[in-house]
């Protein structure tokens, strides 16, 4: 995303991006998930949150498109999101399965894998694990280490869109 923001503004890498000039990257987080709203930490490059600014919570989203004939529309989500049920992991067990020993071209040009794996914060391959089980905490990427069964990861997939978390009610949190 960064790479296209700065190609359309005309300063592709190294170029740097004069002040003032920026380019506005619209994330569709709704009103009833803006704790997950956040600054892309960038000068040229600012998020804007139209759902939250419209006040639409998850179900008003789901109204509008139903309105308009797409009511089948499904969910945009993350391979590893944790919020999935049994039925929408079988692309997730593929890739837990491919980053079990790590990227065979990283480790073919010397950069040594310290541990194994795991999309599953259990370190438990995804299909062996009851995905539909309450998690007793919630981690996206665990590396397993002799030394160390826990890697500290963020609760989140990435800066601007993953969801980490319960929902919150916009109403409870101001």
């Amino acid at each position: 995303m960064k790479k296209a923001a700065r190609e359309l503004l005309g300063y592709p890498h190294p170029r740097r991006v004069p002040r003032g000039v920026y380019a506005e990257q619209a994330i569709g987080i709704s009103a009833d998930e803006f704790i997950r709203a956040e600054n892309s930490g960038l000068r040229f490059l600012r998020n804007v949150f139209p759902l939250i600014d419209l006040g639409l919570d998850r179900a008003a989203c789901l109204d509008y498109l139903s309105e308009r004939g797409f009511a089948d529309t499904v969910k945009s989500v993350c391979v590893g999101c944790p919020f999935h049920g049994n039925a929408g992991w079988p692309e997730a067990v593929e890739f837990d399965k491919a980053i079990r020993n790590g990227y065979l071209r990283a480790t073919a040009q010397g950069q040594p894998l310290h541990g194994r794996y795991f999309l599953h914060h259990s370190c438990i391959p995804l299909d062996q694990v009851d995905l539909d089980a309450p998690a007793k905490r919630k981690r996206h990427l665990t590396l397993l280490t002799d030394d160390s069964a826990e890697a500290a990861d963020p609760d989140e997939c990435s800066p601007w869109s993953c969801r980490s978390g319960a929902s919150v009610d916009a109403n409870e949190a101001a």
